[in-house]
């Protein structure tokens, strides 16, 4: 099974890459990116629960973004220490056109696929990691 999944993820990696280039953006940009534009005011420490990240590694990540005008950091409305990360709007136009770009990619990587199958795969995939 892992060695099938990891086929699978390859082959769409590979061109992910390429896809994402033009908009500056690793797969890893992308993730954080996504989940800051449908999560605003997410929290580092929610961000790297969520995707499975170690703090110093997100806390470069964190400055890249924003040093590219793509996310700001703005004070949590509950709790004083935190700091909520928000999309900025250079930042939301990106990632529209970004994740335009996936929903082709995944689109033209399952074309075998009929909708049901493609549900089921990810509700499976899903199933294994969360």
């Amino acid at each position: 099974m892992g060695y099938n999944a990891r086929r699978a993820a390859l082959s769409i990696i590979e061109v992910f890459l390429k896809r994402l280039a033009p908009y500056g953006l690793k797969p890893v940009d992308f993730s954080v990116m996504s989940t800051i534009c449908h999560n605003p005011g997410v929290t580092s420490r929610q961000l790297c629960n969520t995707l499975s990240l170690l703090p110093p590694n997100l806390v470069g990540l964190i400055q890249s973004l924003e040093s590219r005008g793509l996310i700001e950091r703005r004070p949590h409305p509950h709790d004083g220490r935190a700091v909520g990360l928000h999309a900025t709007p250079k930042g939301l136009e990106l990632m529209a056109q970004a994740e335009q770009t996936a929903t082709e990619l995944e689109a033209e990587k399952t074309a075998k696929l009929t909708p049901a199958q493609r549900k089921t795969l990810l509700s499976l995939l899903q199933k294994i990691y969360l």
